[in-house]
């Protein structure tokens, strides 16, 4: 006699099958956006708050370059005159974005008290 496999099939009704749902897992963390006129500037800024968030143990992701935004401004030279000479001026707004995953209450209130350089501007929301 030689081992045969057998083929079961079962038929279940439709009510009876049920798909899993994967869960839901919510990440938090927090989204840093730093502007500044000066690339020195915010590179230092950044390098403090990463520092800031890698003591108490935090992932960072980034600092991430974002588009620098201009912004031009064009003005006579003179009131009366000469209306045709104008003067041309630029301001760069530099931007950096950084992600701090999974932050403590510690994480938060390190970077509430952090002393950041004037000129420096940043926007924090929790994503």
């Amino acid at each position: 006699m030689t081992a045969a496999t057998v083929k079961k099939t079962v038929k279940v009704p439709a009510a009876a099958k049920t798909v899993a749902k994967p869960e839901v897992v919510t990440k938090e963390k927090l989204r840093l956006r730093i502007k500044a006129y000066d690339t020195k500037l915010i590179d230092t800024s950044c390098r403090q708050i990463i520092e800031a968030a890698k003591k108490h143990e935090a992932k960072v992701v980034g600092p991430i370059p974002l588009p620098t935004e201009f912004k031009k401004f064009t003005v006579n030279r003179s009131a009366f005159i000469d209306k045709n000479s104008r003067e041309q001026f630029e301001l760069r707004i530099h931007k950096r974005l950084i992600d701090i995953l999974h932050p403590t209450q510690q994480i938060i209130s390190s970077l509430s008290t952090l002393n950041l350089p004037a000129g420096v501007d940043i926007e924090i929301k929790m994503v």
